[in-house]
């Protein structure tokens, strides 16, 4: 099994329409779901290698405290406890102490020093999960983070989690685009994410995952003719991919990787 450790994992929308956003996700990025627990209440959403995150509805004292549809993700833990006190030392911060989920594990919420959230996670199963192949369409192809705080948040990610620095992109007025690795790799292939400072259209510091399909266009049509908004592109980006940043119809925001002119 994959060592997941210091490496998103797991991805789970919160929103405010569960079943609205499986049918869309399921039309765009060809997810199937499973309901999953005593309840029925959270879906597991599965890609071409298997399973990779869940939807549920967005908790009510989450809703009370004025929480909008959302993306998360989850990073793997040894240790919830001790990571969350470490990641809490190295300037992040603890929004919800660690717990236990029955029959799933334990988990925190944290923020990193520049405000972007994330969750911790020690599954309670002792199978463990393989990481799909680079690129496996419905999984997610790349992280970008858009940190309220550039270089602490750097720091944060590479000196507390164990990733690795690649190339820095420079764009222009927007800072820099600096590429890293959950991996370790050094290599442009390996990378699988990049940090940049949050743009002023940006309402808060966020992580941004990017589910990846086959033809982007296509891709494109299919996300308005859901009911979801395009924010930026089609555009082509370092390696021959093409990206576009949307919002769905429920207003969560999310972006889709894939090519030009393939199924």
């Amino acid at each position: 099994m994959t060592d997941f450790n210091g490496k998103f994992f797991w991805y789970e929308l919160m929103t405010s329409d569960p079943k609205a956003a499986l049918a869309f996700y399921g039309d765009v990025v060809g997810w199937t779901s499973q309901p999953f627990g005593p309840d029925g209440d959270y879906n597991v959403v599965s890609g071409s290698a298997g399973p990779l995150g869940g939807v549920m509805v967005i908790p009510a004292e989450a809703k009370d405290c004025g929480m909008t549809p959302w993306w998360g993700g989850y990073v793997g833990s040894v240790d919830v406890d001790a990571d969350a006190q470490r990641l809490t030392d190295a300037g992040g911060s603890v929004k919800r102490p660690p717990e236990d989920i029955p029959g799933v594990g334990r988990f925190a919420v944290m923020a990193d020093p520049g405000g972007a959230v994330f969750m911790l996670l020690k599954g309670s199963s002792p199978e463990g999960m393989d990481a799909p192949p680079p690129m496996a369409p419905g999984h997610v192809g790349w992280h970008e983070l858009y940190a309220g705080d550039f270089d602490k948040d750097l720091a944060f990610y590479t000196g507390q989690l164990g990733w690795s620095k690649g190339e820095v992109m420079d764009m222009g007025e927007m800072g820099s685009y600096q590429l890293v690795s959950q991996t370790g790799s050094t290599d442009f292939d390996g990378m699988t994410g990049g940090i940049m400072p949050v743009p002023p259209m940006m309402p808060v510091p966020l992580w941004l995952f990017y589910f990846t399909v086959g033809d982007i266009d296509a891709a494109v049509e299919r996300v308005t003719a859901g009911g979801g908004t395009v924010l930026q592109g089609p555009m082509e980006v370092p390696g021959g991919a093409w990206i576009i940043q949307a919002t769905d119809p429920q207003g969560a925001m999310f972006a889709l990787v894939g090519s030009k002119g393939e199924g």
